[in-house]
């Protein structure tokens, strides 16, 4: 008896060790925003390096979104599932793959 409480006290000690383990090495998922000159704004899943230039385009986190989605001047656009791409006088712009 004592051998089998040995086995199942190990086995839910190394349980508990995989699922920490597994908690720190989880990253948080985390959703950008980005907002071009004209203040269009929309949720991306990555930062890309191929936006014009001449758009200005801006990057922030999404605490940033949630502090000013009823700001009158930003115009939050709709997120695109497949967000390779970036708006610009309200139309999006796919990059091209």
């Amino acid at each position: 008896m004592r051998v089998l409480r040995k086995l199942l006290g190990t086995g839910a000690l190394a349980a508990v060790l995989a699922a920490g383990g597994m908690v720190a090495t989880t990253t948080i998922a985390s959703a950008d925003v980005a907002c071009n000159s004209y203040g269009e704004c929309w949720h991306v899943g990555q930062r890309y390096n191929t936006y014009p230039t001449e758009l200005g385009i801006h990057f922030y986190g999404d605490d940033w979104r949630k502090a000013h989605e009823h700001d009158t001047h930003f115009h939050w656009m709709k997120d695109r599932d497949d967000d390779h791409g970036y708006y610009s006088h309200g139309e999006w712009h796919g990059f091209a793959k």
